[in-house]
């Protein structure tokens, strides 16, 4: 499994950026597809973005297509979720995910496809 440690969340204001950051050490940082999920007080965790292991196939929720991009680096093992005109709905703790059973182009949106999960890094969107 895959060690993951995120980044980059904190306080900001309605339309502004964040990019948040989330460090993998463990197997190879190209074989596991990666994915960010969050969780907003009260609420079910959700998907939010997928990266494939080569290729930067991804996929994004409807909330926040457009607006958020997923990327990752694989030779800084990291993979990152640019986050552009934030809302307040966006409030949420951000986890980072790894599968490490997709294939080489796949990406997911399911969270029992990811098998290791980083402690989360705060969002918090102002009004």
């Amino acid at each position: 499994q895959a060690q993951l440690v995120e980044s980059g969340g904190g306080l900001v204001q309605a339309g502004a950026s964040l990019r948040l950051s989330c460090a993998a050490s463990g197997r190879t940082f190209s074989s596991y597809a990666m994915g960010w999920f969050r969780q907003a007080p009260g609420k079910e965790r959700e998907f939010v973005a997928s990266i494939s292991r080569i290729g930067g196939y991804t996929y994004y929720s409807e909330s926040v297509k457009g607006r958020f991009t997923i990327s990752r680096d694989n030779a800084k093992n990291t993979v990152y979720l640019q986050m552009n005109s934030l809302k307040p709905e966006d409030t949420a703790v951000y986890y980072c995910a790894a599968a490490g059973k997709l294939g080489l182009f796949s990406y997911s949106s399911r969270a029992a496809d990811f098998d290791s999960w980083g402690q989360g890094t705060q969002v918090t969107v102002s009004s």
